[in-house]
């Protein structure tokens, strides 16, 4: 009995397992990443989680982007593992950065890493200011890599040659701590394992039957997730204006204006996001300009055409950054075409309705014919429209001849009388 007791008393004296929290970084690296990071490296510390596990799959992304990263992930007081995976996946370019930037690094088998060199859209560099930019890069990934105590010259042939490697590749040059197939795997192979911090300190993890958790993100982080692609972007930020010039053309419809506004709010934080190029911006608002002449004037469809080709120019533009963030041709095409042809025929629309007479309201009786019920000398009552009104001509008009307006004045008519032809 009292074995018994002594069982039970040091099962519940047993320490809780520990927990790893799992963040995934599984899209191009931008400042939606960099709000995850901040955010999950936030609960690892609060909630005590043993281990913040970032796996990563992902082609690379912006630079300040992957800086700001970098600096939270080695300032973060929760040791940090990083993992490439599943297999198949890559840390290219940036994910380079990331996946040294952990305490330990690891990848799957089938995966690969590396390619770091910068690459800026739309620029051609000359020679000093790109070993500039290069040499800048390298420096900071030197910099990583020996203080985890990894390989720092090979690591920078990543930026100076594009170099990448499998996962054994970087395993055997010292590039990478393990190979893991699967987080469960990952974890196991952590506990009781010594690493060194970023500042030098040791830490033993303590990872035994752990459980992975997984990061949850806000209904705000996954909405920004899903718009920061630029294709998206721009689609809901032009059918915006779409929506909203459709309520502007015919007021009172209301739900295009409120669906209009909403998507024009959501694809402008979007673009806020992303690093703008001025020229792109200046093309697409070129193109509306063009759309809009189009309309007006008889170009026989050379405006419209105009406006199309600045579309597309200006949407593959639009964003500097790398080959990620590019906006596709097939979305820019797919965008520009369908824009032009609706939004040249809303435009006529509503330039042939301010052009043309109005047919109801006081507006519309002139020039159409009634009957006088008095003489008119020179006022009295006609009938027109089904209506009474007074009348003025400057012509005697007799009982029941047939006059026509010629203008409105307030609620007065001036008339004459209709000849015979």
């Amino acid at each position: 009995m009292r074995q018994l007791v002594l069982l039970l008393t040091m099962l519940a004296l047993r320490a809780p397992a520990a927990e790893v929290l799992q963040l995934d970084i599984d899209n191009v690296v931008h400042p939606v990443t960099v709000e995850m990071v901040a955010d999950a490296i936030d609960q690892a510390r609060a909630r005590g989680y043993a281990v913040l596990l970032v796996r990563l799959n992902t082609p690379g992304g912006l630079m300040s982007a992957s800086r700001e990263v970098v600096e939270a992930l080695i300032a973060s007081p929760t040791p940090v593992v990083t993992w490439v995976g599943p297999s198949g996946a890559r840390a290219a370019s940036a994910g380079f950065f990331l996946l040294l930037a952990g305490d330990l690094a690891a990848m799957a088998p089938g995966t690969n890493t590396g390619a770091a060199s910068p690459v800026m859209l739309g620029r051609e560099l000359d020679p000093v200011m790109r070993r500039k930019i290069e040499s800048d890069a390298g420096a900071w990934l030197r910099s990583i890599a020996s203080r985890r105590g990894r390989n720092a010259a090979l690591a920078e042939k990543t930026i100076s040659e594009a170099k990448s490697f499998t996962e054994q590749e970087a395993l055997d040059a010292n590039l990478i701590d393990l190979i893991a197939k699967d987080e469960k795997e990952l974890v196991n192979r952590l506990n009781v394992r010594v690493i060194t911090r970023f500042d030098g300190s040791k830490r033993t993890l303590s990872t035994a039957d752990a459980t992975i958790v997984m990061y949850q993100l806000s209904f705000r982080q996954k909405l920004l997730k899903a718009v920061s692609d630029p294709n998206i972007a721009l689609i809901v930020l032009l059918l915006g204006a779409l929506l909203l010039y459709v309520e502007f053309s015919a007021p009172g419809l209301i739900l295009p204006g409120v669906a209009g506004a909403i998507l024009m709010l959501i694809g402008l934080t979007a673009m806020a996001l992303l690093p703008l190029n001025w020229l792109g911006l200046a093309l697409i608002l070129l193109a509306l300009a063009l759309f809009v002449l189009e309309a007006k004037f008889t170009s026989f469809g050379i405006l419209g055409a105009g406006g199309a080709v600045a579309m597309i120019l200006g949407a593959l533009l639009l964003v500097e950054g790398p080959p990620e963030f590019r906006i596709k041709p097939g979305t820019a095409i797919g965008i520009a075409l369908p824009f032009a042809v609706i939004s040249v025929f809303l435009t006529t629309l509503v330039i042939r309705a301010h052009g043309s007479r109005a047919d109801t309201g006081i507006g519309g009786l002139v020039g159409e014919t009634g009957i006088a019920r008095t003489a008119l000398d020179p006022e009295g009552k006609i009938f027109v429209h089904g209506e009474y009104w007074d009348a003025v001509s400057s012509i005697a008009v007799s009982e029941g001849t047939r006059v026509r307006v010629l203008s409105v004045d307030g609620l007065r008519l001036t008339v004459e009388p209709l000849r015979n032809t």
